[in-house]
């Protein structure tokens, strides 16, 4: 309830009679409360834009997780390669979302199916954004970028990267984030006048904006590439090509466990938001349920992944838990803010099942993925969505989503099949747009010849032949070239 207004004449009624010159009385005393409330109203903006700022610091950080999970996923040959596609889907991202994506994504008022204003920020700051949510949604968009880099590693051209990267993080990934996450967006469970089904789709920090869109676009990537060069033999038996580097896998992994803690909990955006007024519960106790959500599910899915492997292979492979980790943050990140925190344990143990699982049909359709990105960012994201749609809770999906009670919510929760229904539309509709656009751009790329580099490059390793040396250097000679193949001497030799 809001609070009522200080007015020169309401106060002025109520001093007595005996009250010399009420009127100037009353005015200096409203306006002092208003002057009060001003700051209050300051206070909150500043707070929330630094929590939102923060975040997106977090999420930024994450660029470097994948650049670490990335270079230790790869062969140590590729590990330059693989390390500037990450800085550039940073620097390409960056400059194309500023002057189409947001636009495209949040640009209101628009249709339901793109926007059409704020392009270069033209009219930011305003009352709906600020250039501290534009910093925090391009995180996100390179975020997408980054995963699809994954798919298509160790054997693609660098100019191919250039454009797929401009182009994910300027149209493709901004018309589907402004479908479910913008006021206008058909499906968005913001969306109050005309919510899709009646619940709109609860996709809260994007299990299908962000992580099918980049999974999906580099399954195709990957599929018009065709596999690496040594990855299954000529009898069609599985090779392992296994990345040079577990220590960078790590590495990598724990940098973007910490960075998902602003990609879930930052996705409220705000977190001076009192559910009752004067109650030690509010959006920032939201915000830490989130963040236990994120943290269980990829907890399950680690330790389901560690023991399903040992059973299946006989060994505690540390890679494969750091993916199943990660699978769990995925899935976990549609529903992170609407579900209890045993049911984040139910989302990660099926997320690890879920990946395991894509993994096994990857191998046996001779699908190559370095880094296991379409299995684990698409497959565990679709299982994300479903799973939001089977456990989200009435209570929270009316604090998160307020303004519009009795809407649909988990049909294990007694919500009805409305919010599946929603869910189930919004992963066909992300497959089939992706796949009409990232496909295509892919299949252009490779008539073109300016998709997969020569075998003979692929061969030697692109940091050779395409960067002008190795990313390690294996000798103590500094006036050595880089790109100087260094041979055993003949003491080594002998020693050993």
């Amino acid at each position: 309830m809001a609070s009522p207004a200080c007015t020169a004449d309401t106060l002025a009624a109520m001093f007595g009679a005996n009250t010399t010159n009420a009127a100037g009385a009353a005015a200096f005393i409203c306006d002092q409360f208003n002057i009060v409330s001003d700051k209050f109203t300051d206070t909150a903006y500043a707070v929330d834009s630094t929590y939102l700022l923060f975040s997106a610091y977090l999420v930024f950080s994450m660029q470097l997780g994948f650049a670490m999970l990335c270079a230790g996923s790869v062969r140590a040959k590729n590990t330059m390669n693989i390390m500037l596609t990450n800085v550039l889907d940073a620097a390409a991202g960056g400059l194309f979302y500023y002057l189409f994506g947001f636009a495209f994504a949040f640009g209101t008022p628009s249709n339901g199916f793109i926007g059409k204003h704020n392009f270069a920020l033209k009219s930011m700051p305003s009352s709906d954004f600020d250039y501290s949510y534009f910093l925090y949604q391009w995180a996100f968009a390179i975020a997408a970028a980054g995963i699809t880099s994954g798919s298509i590693a160790e054997r693609t051209q660098f100019v191919a990267y250039l454009i797929y990267s401009a182009f994910l993080t300027g149209f493709v990934y901004p018309v589907v984030s402004h479908w479910f996450w913008s006021v206008d967006g058909w499906a968005s469970a913001s969306n109050l006048d005309n919510l899709f089904l009646g619940s709109g789709v609860i996709d809260f920090a994007g299990s299908g904006v962000v992580h099918m869109v980049g999974g999906i676009a580099g399954l195709y990537g990957a599929l018009i590439e065709g596999p690496r060069i040594g990855r299954f033999d000529h009898s069609g038996r599985s090779v392992a090509l296994r990345g040079h580097s577990a220590s960078l896998v790590v590495l990598g992994t724990f940098l973007l466990w910490f960075g998902w803690y602003g990609f879930n909990p930052g996705s409220f955006t705000i977190i001076l938001s009192p559910y009752e007024s004067g109650n030690y519960y509010g959006q920032w106790s939201a915000v830490g349920r989130t963040a236990v959500t994120t943290t269980l599910a990829g907890c399950t899915a680690a330790l389901t992944t560690l023991f399903g492997k040992r059973i299946l292979s006989g060994h505690w492979n540390v890679v494969d838990v750091c993916n199943g980790l990660l699978g769990g943050f995925a899935a976990i990140t549609a529903g992170c803010s609407v579900v209890d925190p045993w049911a984040a344990v139910i989302c990660g143990f099926v997320a690890a099942c879920v990946l395991t699982g894509c993994n096994k049909l990857a191998e046996k359709l001779k699908y190559d993925d370095p880094l296991e990105a379409a299995q684990l960012h698409g497959g565990c994201g679709a299982w994300g969505i479903i799973f939001t749609a089977l456990f989200a809770k009435e209570k929270y999906v009316n604090e998160v989503y307020p303004g519009k009670p009795g809407r649909p919510y988990g049909l294990f929760m007694g919500g009805g099949g409305k919010l599946l229904g929603a869910h189930v539309i919004q992963i066909l509709v992300i497959f089939g747009f992706v796949s009409a656009t990232m496909g295509p751009l892919f299949f252009i790329l490779h008539k073109l010849k300016l998709l997969r580099i020569s075998p003979e490059d692929e061969t030697a390793g692109m940091d050779m032949t395409r960067h002008g040396g190795f990313a390690y250097v294996y000798h103590d000679d500094d006036d050595l070239p880089m790109n100087k193949k260094i041979e055993p001497t003949a003491a080594v030799s002998s020693a050993s």
